[in-house]
C-alpha cells in the first residue's frame, strides 16, 4: 500500500520532532516541515504532500489561515489540526475551513493515526456509509422493538425524498456525531407516545413528563445501538449520539433536510404508526 506522504506544520521544533517520529514510527512518510505559513505554502508547493498536520498558532497567522493560503496552493490536500487549543469556536471554524478532522496535544498516537486515516478514506468511506446506514438503524429499531415489546415494526417501502414533513405530534431528534456528522428522527402522535410510555411503564396514565423521560431514551437506545453496529462494521465512522432534542405540539414541521444522504420510511407498530427518518451530512463533523 502506497504510503501517506505528510508535511507537519508547527512553529515548535520540539512538537515538530515528536510528530516526526510520531508518524515514522507508524508508517507514515513526513516528507517535510514548516514553521510558518510562508513556510508551509513553499513546502506544500513543492512537495505536494498528501496531508499535512496543523497547529493553530503560528509566527503572523492562525492555523486557518494556514490552511486556507496552502488550500489555494493545493485544494486537494487533507489537513489536521494538532494543536493544544480546540475550543468549541476553533472546531466551528475548522469545520467550516474543511479541515479534515483535528487532534488536542499532548497527542495520543491511535488518535492521530485514526484521524489521518479516516481522513484519506473520506470518499470511498461515504459511499460504503451511505450503502449501510439505512439498514443498520432499521434493525437497531426493529432490535429496540422485539426487545422491549416482543413485536417489530412493519417498514413501508423505504423513501429518499428530503421533503418537509409535518410533525403527527411529537418528535424526538438524535444528533449524531463523529466521522459524518448526522441525525435520526424519529417522530408520532402523542397518543402512540403515550401507548408506548403505558406499556413501559405499566401505567394506565403517564404523565407528560414520564411519556417524554420515555421517548428520550428509546430512541438514544435505537440511535447508540446503531451507531455501535456501524462503528463494528469500520472503526474509522467513530460515530457515538448526542442527547435528544424532544419537540412536541400541533402543526409543528419537519424542516426539509439539508443532508447529503437521507432515508426515510414509516412503520406501523402495536402502539400506531412511527415515521422513521435518518440521514448524515459528507462534510467532516
Amino acid at each position: 500500500m502506497k504510503k501517506i506522504r505528510i508535511v507537519v506544520v508547527d512553529d515548535s521544533p520540539f512538537s515538530v520532532a515528536m510528530l516526526t517520529n510520531t508518524l515514522t514510527s507508524r508508517g507514515f512518510l513526513v516528507e517535510g516541515s514548516a514553521n510558518s505559513l510562508e513556510e508551509a505554502v513553499e513546502a506544500v508547493s513543492r512537495l505536494k504532500p498528501d496531508l499535512v498536520t496543523m497547529d493553530m498558532t503560528m509566527p503572523g497567522a492562525d492555523g486557518i489561515e494556514c490552511t486556507q493560503a496552502i488550500r489555494a496552493v493545493d485544494p486537494d490536500v487533507k489537513v489536521i489540526i494538532v494543536s493544544s487549543m480546540m475550543d468549541d469556536e476553533i472546531v466551528r471554524r475548522a469545520q467550516k475551513a474543511g479541515i479534515s478532522g483535528y487532534v488536542q496535544k499532548p497527542v495520543d498516537e491511535e488518535e492521530l493515526c485514526l484521524a489521518i486515516q479516516r481522513a484519506m478514506s473520506d470518499d470511498e468511506l461515504f459511499v460504503q456509509l451511505d450503502g449501510l446506514y439505512y439498514n443498520v438503524f432499521r434493525e437497531a429499531l426493529s432490535d429496540t422493538f422485539n426487545r422491549f415489546f416482543k413485536s417489530v415494526p412493519d417498514f413501508q417501502e423505504k423513501q429518499t425524498t428530503k421533503e418537509e414533513q409535518v410533525s403527527r405530534g411529537m418528535s424526538v431528534v438524535m444528533g449524531i456525531i463523529g466521522k459524518y456528522g448526522g441525525r435520526m428522527i424519529l417522530d408520532m402522535s402523542e397518543v402512540t407516545a403515550g401507548n408506548i410510555a403505558k406499556f413501559l411503564l405499566k401505567k394506565e396514565e403517564p404523565t407528560k413528563e414520564q411519556m417524554i423521560n420515555v421517548m428520550g431514551e428509546l430512541p438514544n437506545i435505537i440511535a447508540g445501538n446503531a451507531c455501535s453496529l456501524m462503528n463494528k462494521n469500520n472503526s474509522l465512522f467513530g460515530l457515538r449520539v448526542a442527547p435528544p432534542t424532544i419537540v412536541y405540539g400541533e402543526c409543528i414541521k419537519i424542516s426539509k433536510s439539508v443532508l447529503d444522504t437521507v432515508s426515510s420510511a414509516r412503520a406501523a407498530t402495536d402502539f400506531g404508526e412511527v415515521y422513521f427518518n435518518v440521514g448524515f451530512n459528507r462534510g467532516v463533523n
